[in-house]
């Protein structure tokens, strides 16, 4: 089997904020890398090359692939903030919602810009995911 892509370094998450050239994208990362560590307890840890994580955990596929995964995460990327969540635990549609102006993929949360969205929702969220993951 393939070895997974995405796994933690050592690569600085302060470094990597810094080198954010959008000021607006820098500053929401900031707001979110607060958020998470308020949610998760955890310390950020880069997970390849731009994804901010917290925590880890152990999945294991239905096809016995397993591997490690940050137990919540983010990415500041070019065109919008990117955070890994699902929309699979309770409550998730109300709150999706109720959230303001997104996009949403199976795993994915899609935001222009924090400005958008209702922050409180967005921690809802995030903290939603994070206890569906056990």
């Amino acid at each position: 089997m393939a070895e997974n892509k995405t796994k933690p370094t050592a690569a600085s998450v302060d470094d990597f904020i810094s080198s954010i050239d959008n000021p607006r994208r820098r500053k929401d990362a900031l707001v979110a890398l607060e958020m998470y560590q308020e949610i998760t307890g955890f310390s950020p840890v880069m997970w390849g090359p731009s994804i901010i994580g917290f925590g880890s955990r152990q999945y294991v596929y239905e096809t016995g692939r397993t591997g490690n995964a940050p137990v919540a995460c983010f990415s500041p990327r070019k065109a919008h903030m990117t955070f890994y969540v699902g929309d699979s635990f309770k409550g998730a549609e109300a709150l999706f919602n109720r959230l303001g102006k997104h996009r949403k993929s199976v795993a994915c949360l899609y935001i222009n810009k924090l400005d958008d969205v209702d922050l409180t929702v967005l921690r809802k969220i995030i903290t939603g995911q994070m206890l569906s993951r056990g």
